[in-house]
């Protein structure tokens, strides 16, 4: 089983940027795939970015150009930077393992001036 913590969410300005980390353990061996997700209020969970063990990454279009999922296999972590933060992107922000349905706390960002 992996467990995953989400960080790094905050209130930030329209434009503005976040680094969202998300520390894996248990399990890390069982991973072959790490994914962000978002859920804004009244809105379906979606995802935003994925990245395989292969190093190929897939965006949804919404953010292509402005996020970037990344990985430090050493530490265990999967990062998503923010970029050009827009208020549409305002949502809780969850890691994923392996496309199982389970989920954590989230981490929140918040895009107000």
């Amino acid at each position: 089983q992996v467990h995953l913590v989400e960080s790094g969410g905050g209130l930030v300005q329209p434009g503005g940027s976040l680094r969202l980390s998300c520390a894996a353990s248990g399990n890390i061996f069982s991973i072959y795939a790490m994914a962000w997700y978002r859920q804004a209020p009244g809105k379906q969970r979606e995802l935003v970015a994925a990245i395989a063990n292969n190093g190929r990454t897939n965006y949804a279009d919404s953010v292509k150009d402005r996020f970037t999922i990344a990985r430090n296999n050493a530490k265990n972590t999967v990062y998503l930077q923010i970029n050009s933060l827009k208020p549409e992107d305002e949502a809780i922000y969850y890691c994923n393992a392996n496309w199982v349905e389970s989920w954590g706390q989230g981490t929140q960002i918040t895009v107000s001036s």
